[in-house]
């Protein structure tokens, strides 16, 4: 996509966009989607059909309960770090009389109370769409907007009678499906993985030796690209060589194994002492499941040395129950992003124990629902979640409210709940406002962006860049001519600037209006990925099989990295930090790893000339990528070779060129403050330079 054509989505986001930031909270103000003005209606959805509902109510005196929570992370308050006691949230809370009210109104439209919330906060209640289009005067409809489908209320919707004054914003009115935030690294031209091979016990340690590296770039080389049957045309490039190893017979992709992360991560040494996450808890929130989770995350440990998952150290959690169909969550392919999640964490904090918390479906309100649980049930401090629903442009405001009303009960008592910020840049709306996704939009979340790692080839400390990849063909059974920049690009970390929600308070000093997205980041890039290890199916019904290893990325893998290192930092303090982004946002610049778009080897990035019958055409870094999506709004960025001699093609790849989101100093719409640097981040964050003591 050309700078000058921006996605003509960013003109109706323009349309769309409320006047300032999310401020009216209730049900009874305007709070259709403004996706419906924009996707195709489908119509009603299916008469009978079964929904649930959490409808949170009001709190009394929300101004001061919002005073009270951000006085938690005040360092000058004396509550700082004083969680909430059940006691605590009383003075806020919605009374027994008024929760009855709505209770009450919701069962005399036909709904069913399934849970209510022990603070008297929310109520979840099931029944048939007509009923809830009933109670909530609204009509529910199905829209599709390209490749996505969502329901969404058509009309403004309240809770008939006095339980309507009540009622603060409803989860699942509005249904969006959670979308695991990974990507596989691929050949750029077929699509297919670089490296996703079946395994066995016996067989698993040496596939991972000869199929993956951690040299992603090796020294600047020339190199020739003809035309068979032909003079002319003939490429002759310059520059760096990305996967070098990559070749016909033995193919090798890039990533990292548990021990090379904690070593760029800085966690060694820590973790030989005993700082590894014991005594702590992470919860990952998941959809539906698979049976296979532990057993496959335990040959990951095995092969990489890793202490294995028992009943001590690991548990599965199905808050709506085990899903009905078995095998749905391989069908609908949560058992990679699951796999991922489980070994990612296991891999940085291998002390701490690691919950997974599956829920039964992947609609919004099912993962409200399990985000609510794990407070209401103490699962956690420290929580992972690494998925998305749709982009602030499609959503509404009471599905993104209901996020971050859960999310400001969990910063109450002390739980930092981490949520990737997604895997497409700007989304295609060429501009970083308004193309984030809810969640990780909400101020009460901790939003994690990607981030590339390279090794220097010429020695050194690894080169960190933001995550943002995009490819040129320069051969493709010979030379392109001109160099062809239309090929699909690689992916990028998600950022920018939310249109629902203000700025946070630790957020006062960062540009725009509305919360900036993301906090932090962490490793995302498929091309420098981390190996996995999952369980297939051919069918919900069928046969295994078997496992699999491949090399995964995206924010993902970002999402569980930092929550590890978040459980590494609890451990440290003796006690929880609670929510992590407000502590991140006050470290000093040493306390942190700035991501920054220089970086010590950019003179060897790729240059080329082409010689055809018109003569020789000269290819700056620059020019290769000029028809790609951001290199222009991105002026520094690191550049290679990249030979995919299978089927005969080369291309010239970048790192940290992410649509119009940017890297630069300090915080950035790519990489938030940037990453976490070992002891200095989690002295900087606890304010303590010696650790609590080890359990021994």
């Amino acid at each position: 996509m050309n700078l000058q054509n921006i996605s003509v989505r960013a003109a109706v986001l323009l349309a769309l966009s409320p006047l300032g930031p999310l401020s009216a909270r209730a049900l009874d103000v305007h709070n259709v989607p403004k996706g419906v003005q924009i996707a195709q209606d489908q119509g009603q959805v299916e008469r009978g059909k079964d929904e649930k509902l959490t409808v949170f109510l009001k709190m009394h005196n929300q101004e001061e309960y919002d005073k009270a929570v951000e006085a938690l992370y005040d360092p000058a308050s004396p509550t700082y770090h004083k969680w909430f006691t059940d006691a605590d949230f009383t003075k806020y809370a919605p009374t027994a009389a008024e929760l009855k009210t709505v209770k009450d109104e919701l069962s005399k439209h036909g709904l069913t109370v399934l849970s209510v919330d022990p603070q008297n906060l929310s109520i979840r209640v099931h029944g048939a769409a007509e009923k809830i289009e009933e109670a909530f005067q609204t009509q529910l409809h199905t829209f599709t907007y390209k490749n996505t489908t969502f329901q969404a209320h058509v009309t403004d919707a309240r809770l008939i009678g006095d339980a309507g004054a009540l009622v603060d914003t409803v989860a699942g009115l509005d249904r969006h499906k959670a979308v695991p935030q990974l990507m596989y690294a691929k050949n750029p031209k077929t699509g297919k993985p670089l490296f996703l091979k079946r395994v066995t016990a016996s067989t698993i340690g040496q596939t991972l030796a000869s199929s993956i590296t951690n040299v992603a770039l090796t020294a600047p080389t020339v190199s020739v690209y003809g035309t068979q049957g032909s003079a002319l045309p003939i490429g002759v490039y310059y520059g760096l060589n990305y996967d070098a190893a990559y070749s016909k017979k033995d193919s090798q992709a890039v990533a990292y194994t548990p021990k090379q992360l904690q070593a760029h991560y800085g966690l060694t040494s820590m973790i030989k002492q005993g700082y590894d996450g014991t005594g702590q808890t992470i919860a990952l929130v998941e959809g539906f499941g698979y049976a296979q989770a532990e057993s496959d995350a335990n040959l990951a440990a095995k092969t990489f040395g890793l202490p294995p998952l028992t009943s001590a150290n690991f548990e599965e959690i199905y808050p709506d129950g085990v899903p009905p169909i078995e095998n749905i969550g391989i069908t609908e392919g949560w058992n990679i992003e699951i796999a991922l999640d489980i070994q990612s964490a296991h891999a940085i904090a291998p002390g701490a124990k690691i919950i997974e918390v599956a829920a039964d479906g992947q609609d919004d309100e099912d993962f409200i629902y399990a985000l609510n649980y794990i407070i209401n049930h103490k699962l956690a401090h420290t929580v992972s979640s690494s998925w998305g629903v749709d982009e602030e442009f499609l959503g509404g405001p009471p599905e993104a409210q209901a996020f971050n009303t859960v999310l400001q009960h969990g910063a109450a008592v002390g739980i930092s709940f981490q949520f990737s910020t997604g895997d497409s840049g700007d989304n295609g709306l060429g501009s970083p406002v308004g193309d984030v996704a809810i969640p990780a939009d909400a101020p009460y979340a901790t939003a994690v962006g990607g981030t590339s790692v390279l090794n220097n080839p010429n020695g050194g400390a690894d080169v960190v860049a933001g995550w943002g990849n995009l490819y040129t063909y320069v051969n493709d059974y010979g030379a392109v001519d001109p160099p062809n920049s239309t090929v699909f690009p690689g992916g990028g970390a998600g950022g920018g600037e939310s249109v629902f929600f203000a700025k946070p308070s630790w957020q006062k000093d960062l540009p725009g209006s509305g919360r900036e997205l993301p906090d932090v980041s962490a490793l995302a890039d498929p091309s420098t990925g981390f190996p996995i290890i999952y369980t297939a199916f051919d069918s919900p019904f069928g046969e295994s099989l078997g496992q699999f290893a491949a090399v995964y990325g995206g924010t993902s893998l970002a999402s569980p990295i930092f929550t590890a290192t978040w459980a590494i930092a609890d451990q440290y303090n003796g006690k929880p930090l609670g929510f992590a982004a407000p502590l991140v946002a006050k470290l000093k610049p040493s306390d942190i790893t700035d991501v920054l778009a220089t970086n010590p080897i950019e003179i060897s990035d790729v240059t080329g000339t082409v010689y055809d019958a018109q003569g020789a055409t000269y290819y700056s870094a620059d020019g290769l990528f000029e028809n790609a999506n951001s290199a222009a709004i991105q002026p520094e960025f690191l550049s290679a070779l990249f030979s995919a001699p299978a089927d005969d093609t080369a291309y010239a790849i970048t790192f940290g060129t992410d649509t119009s989101l940017t890297v630069g100093p300090g915080w950035d719409n790519v990489t938030g403050y940037g990453e976490p640097n070992g002891l200095p981040f989690i002295q900087g964050v606890t304010g303590k330079t010696a650790g609590a003591p080890l359990d021994k």
